[in-house]
């Protein structure tokens, strides 16, 4: 498994806003959890929600400053610019794998 790969392709699909394309990289059961925002995002149905309040509804464009992998375990940064009040800031995620898929992912802001 490349999961540097995989999180490219993540980020890419991300920035094109494909709703359907984004779920396919998570587990059905996956959680999503963003302390930034003070909420877990349980399954499809919640990080769909995610992914469409705060990517889609800012118009949030991602663009990958640095990652680490270790193990199934991504850590990644990510520079965010889009229309909310920053205009730009920085983030991370902390993506776990398993067979090819996120089952996990911590969210937050820098």
């Amino acid at each position: 498994m490349d999961i540097k790969s995989i999180v490219n392709k993540w980020i890419s699909v991300s920035n094109a806003y494909d709703v359907e394309k984004y779920l396919s990289f998570f587990w059905e059961d996956a959680v999503l959890n963003d302390p930034s925002v003070g909420r877990k995002f349980v399954g499809h149905k919640g990080i769909r929600e995610y992914f469409t309040s705060y990517f889609i509804g800012y118009k949030t464009q991602s663009e990958l400053v640095k990652i680490e992998v270790n193990q199934n375990v991504a850590y990644i940064e990510l520079a965010f610019t889009g229309e909310f009040p920053e205009g730009k800031i920085n983030g991370t995620f902390e993506l776990k794998f398993k067979e090819g898929k996120i089952a996990g992912a911590k969210a937050d802001l820098l």
